[in-house]
């Protein structure tokens, strides 16, 4: 079963749980600009035409100095709430908080030339009201939001300069924080950059006359400053564990062609393995080469990186897993919604509200690929149910519904440890109600803590216990052993 020194948790991100955007000297990010599109039908919000980024939404969105209709700028309010969150997360038994730093928070335009105090003190006091409870931290550098100006200045990673502003900005961190967080990830899902190009690399596509090619130049960009960041957290904050995460899609083949076999292959290799690849083993994969060659891709390589990526690899590997799909060589089978992708169905799954397929056993599926190809601990970094809940009268919220999830998967991680997997930590996402990155909105609730506040951001913002919140606390003190629960 689990060890005693697993670490339970809980994720969120800065952009969609702290709020703030205009306190303590913070600049906009790419996620304020991002419009919670208030008009649209459920199905509509799911439309890529309306996730997408634009010039004339980024153009609006800029004129707006006020939260308007850009749900990222108040998120749950933890920028004022943070000591009453923390004080839950305790209450609960959470061993580790998953959290992301705004690089805008500290540093407003994101090339200044000194950080913001203000923005420090505001983190230093997050990490030692963690610590005051026995919690350890886990920091995400960057969870998607890169200050708006690197994108007006330099076009987002597509300008090799990011690299030695991040880098700033990871000096800074490692420099201010060294001693208070425990695990360092520079990368929230990284191959975002290729399902979710403006969230990932900060690009606005229809401004790219060759998106493949600006996408992967970008990623480059972003391992080469992964590499350089884990370098740099080997003398700044020695023994501090770095990690590299992705978005996990697990692919099952549809059948047993050879046709879907070989499609399931190459998709678990084009939408995970690759970046994993890089990161943990030190080098960009053959398979890839066909891959460019058929995209007419040319990633420009400048003298040492080939030495970088090889020479700084991570200690650990951490990933996002929500749901599962099928490959297959049919285009016309049948799809649904996922984590930012639009994937296929597979008719043996039964599905969330927003039609992502739930399937614990892929998880244990996952864990053993991942686990049996790097052999480096395995941390997973968000895994949740985004549902509408409902707030009583009496202040409760009956969630069985995420209860059934959480064990589900819970005992799936049980049985992948005892096959093996060096599994070392669990934070399910949006450990209390926050924003949904996909939707953009709050009506999609992932959370055991319940924030009472809408779509639009009207409400107390004040914080309830769900049901489920009771159940993980206990399943936190059984370690795990949900028989027992």
């Amino acid at each position: 079963m689990f060890p005693e020194n697993f670490l339970w948790g809980g994720a969120t991100a800065a952009s969609q749980v702290e709020g703030g955007f205009d306190q303590g000297g913070r600049g906009l990010d790419t996620q304020d600009m991002r419009p919670g599109n208030f008009q649209c039908t459920r199905q509509q919000k799911n439309d890529w035409k309306y996730k997408k980024m634009t010039r004339e939404k980024f153009e609006k969105a800029r004129r707006c100095q006020e939260k308007g209709e850009y749900p990222f700028r108040w998120g749950s309010e933890q920028y004022t709430h943070y000591q009453e969150d923390i004080a839950l997360f305790a209450e609960m038994g959470m061993k580790v908080y998953r959290m992301s730093v705004s690089w805008s928070r500290i540093y407003p335009n994101g090339d200044d030339e000194r950080p913001n105090p203000e923005g420090l003190a505001h983190y230093k006091n997050i990490f030692q009201e963690c610590h005051k409870y026995g919690i350890k931290v886990f920091v995400t550098m960057l969870h998607y939001a890169v200050p708006v100006h690197l994108i007006d200045a330099y076009g987002g990673w597509k300008s090799r300069k990011m690299i030695d502003l991040y880098l700033r900005y990871a000096r800074t961190l490692f420099e201010q924080f060294g001693d208070d967080v425990d695990y360092w990830l520079p990368f929230n899902e990284i191959n975002a950059g290729r399902f979710h190009p403006y969230n990932g690399v900060g690009i606005i596509e229809e401004e790219e006359e060759h998106v493949d090619q600006t996408v992967f130049q970008c990623l480059h960009h972003q391992f080469i400053a992964n590499a350089l960041t884990v370098k740099l957290a080997r003398s700044m904050v020695p023994g501090k564990p770095v990690g590299c995460m992705i978005a996990r899609f697990c692919h099952y083949p549809a059948t047993c062609s050879p046709e879907d076999n070989l499609t399931q292959l190459q998709d678990e290799q084009y939408t995970n393995w690759f970046y994993t690849d890089v990161m943990v083993r030190g080098k960009y994969p053959a398979y890839m080469d066909r891959y460019f060659r058929g995209k007419q891709v040319s990633v420009r390589f400048e003298e040492g990186d080939r030495e970088l990526l090889a020479a700084w690899t991570v200690d650990f590997v951490a990933f996002s897993y929500y749901f599962t799909q099928v490959s297959t060589a049919d285009a016309n089978w049948e799809k649904t919604d996922g984590n930012l992708v639009i994937a296929n169905k597979n008719p043996y799954l039964k599905s969330s509200e927003w039609g992502w397929q739930m399937d614990p056993t892929g998880l244990r599926i996952t864990l053993n690929q991942i686990y049996d190809r790097y052999q480096k601990p395995v941390f997973i970094a968000e895994n949740g149910l985004g549902a509408v809940d409902r707030l009583e009268a009496d202040g409760s919220v009956h969630d069985g519904y995420r209860i059934d999830y959480l064990k589900s998967h819970i005992q799936a991680m049980g049985d992948a440890l005892e096959d093996g997997v060096d599994l070392i930590g669990y934070t399910p996402w949006g450990i209390i109600d926050l924003v949904s990155c996909g939707s953009v909105e709050m009506s999609k609730r992932y959370g055991v803590i319940y924030v009472d506040a809408d779509d639009e951001g009207h409400g107390t913002f004040q914080r309830y216990r769900k049901d489920s919140f009771y159940w993980y606390q206990e399943c936190i003190r059984q370690n795990g052993n949900v028989k027992l629960i």
